[in-house]
């Protein structure tokens, strides 16, 4: 079969659950992972055709049925790294990277300060509380080389594949270390906890109001964990709150946080800072403008 023809009906399979120009970009994405072909390949080799398209059908079902096409390739790509994913953990989002990008810029600094203290100089410690798959946390571990990176969850399943992760070669190859996973409650803020204290405290928490489903997509609804993604209405800073009294017990006094937010909640999620005593608090926007990051500081 002709690799147009085949992108061509695949399209049209999807036309009901995405727009025109994502079900395009899923059908290429899966004809690289399969196949082997660029996204151009149709193009400048009309005649090109595959033989067996058994795998293809049969990704194609789980992409019908709604099934995220990371989950159906088994990875995503977050920043720079491909990351291993499972239904136990959210799909990692580009606005995350934006926070990524950002504490990799504060944990350098603080990194190079303390170079001034030659073999003496602490290393960086970073706190990912809600680590999930652990893009946050592996991110920078591998861009900061010699930080020293907990991450943080409740859930069994997302730990065991944010140590599933493979980057054993560029942790090598860089020298840096491998993040520390650990199981915990993050809205338990007392519990004893045998880390820190710590100079950079991040987040991605649920913080999607249940009223809030319904705005939702179905490959998000039915396949992503829900324990990752919703709080009650009536509740909706839960972890918040909870995060401040994890920084106030675990940060330095030098150390600062910085945390995704649901962009319905900034200044209330400010306010929540504000309140916990911590200063230089600040509602940042993401690339479309939206209210997306909360930063903070001792």
């Amino acid at each position: 079969m002709l690799l147009a023809d085949l992108q061509k009906q695949a399209v049209a399979a999807l036309a009901a659950l995405y727009p025109a120009q994502e079900a395009r970009s899923i059908v290429l994405m899966l004809c690289e992972a399969l196949f082997g072909t660029n996204s151009y390949t149709s193009i400048v080799d009309p005649g090109y055709g595959v033989k067996d398209t058994s795998a293809f059908d049969k990704a194609m079902e789980r992409l019908s049925a709604g099934e995220p096409i990371q989950y159906v390739l088994g990875r995503c790509t977050f920043g720079a790294l491909t990351f291993r994913v499972t239904p136990d953990v959210l799909i990692p989002r580009p606005e995350t990277e934006l926070l990524c990008r950002e504490a990799v810029n504060v944990a350098s600094r603080i990194q190079r300060m303390r170079k001034a203290y030659g073999k003496t100089a602490e290393p960086v410690r970073i706190l990912d509380l809600c680590t999930g798959s652990g893009c946050i946390a592996w991110t920078l571990a591998l861009s900061v080389p010699g930080v020293k990176v907990v991450g943080v969850d409740i859930s069994e399943g997302a730990l065991a594949v944010a140590r599933s992760q493979d980057f054993k070669a560029m942790l090598k190859e860089k020298g840096a270390q491998a993040p520390v996973f650990v199981q915990a409650d993050v809205l338990d803020a007392e519990q004893d906890f045998a880390y820190g204290p710590f100079d950079l405290l991040l987040a991605n928490p649920p913080y999607i109001c249940e009223s809030e489903r319904s705005e939702m997509r179905r490959n998000v609804l039915d396949y992503e964990p829900a324990l990752a993604l919703f709080v009650p209405d009536d509740d909706p800073l839960r972890f918040y709150r909870a995060i401040a009294r994890w920084s106030d017990r675990f940060l330095t006094q030098e150390g600062g946080g910085m945390v995704e937010i649901n962009e319905s909640f900034g200044p209330q999620t400010a306010q929540v800072m504000r309140r916990a005593g911590f200063s230089g608090v600040e509602v940042r926007r993401d690339l479309a403008e939206k209210p997306r990051f909360v930063t903070y500081r001792r």
